[in-house]
């Protein structure tokens, strides 16, 4: 004779029942503070957006400024070269230093 699969002498464990009520307050309770961060940290993201706006401003302010500066330079260094270029035909059609200096008081 064939013997029965399994054993009938197996210990039968009891499910035991789960707590719902404590598993929805913990899983609540989690969600929440997970909100919580979410809120603070799209503030965070809200605040360093307008320091991030403001420091562009501030970027495109001393470009402004150093384009400004960098063009007088220029400018200035083209009048210097042509003040020497008048200076040395000056010079060189026989005019006296103190004759050119004359000129330009």
């Amino acid at each position: 004779m064939a013997r029965p699969k399994g054993s009938k002498n197996k210990a039968r464990t009891v499910k035991a029942s789960v707590d719902y009520v404590a598993v929805i307050a913990e899983k609540a309770a989690k969600k929440e503070k997970i909100e919580s961060e979410v809120a603070t940290l799209t503030a965070n993201l809200d605040d360093l957006k307008t320091q991030l706006k403001a420091k562009k401003a501030e970027l495109k302010a001393a470009t402004k400024e150093l384009a400004k500066a960098e063009n007088k330079k220029a400018a200035a260094e083209a009048k210097k070269g042509e003040a020497e270029d008048v200076l040395k035909k000056l010079l060189a059609s026989g005019m006296t230093a103190e004759e050119i200096l004359a000129k330009l008081q």
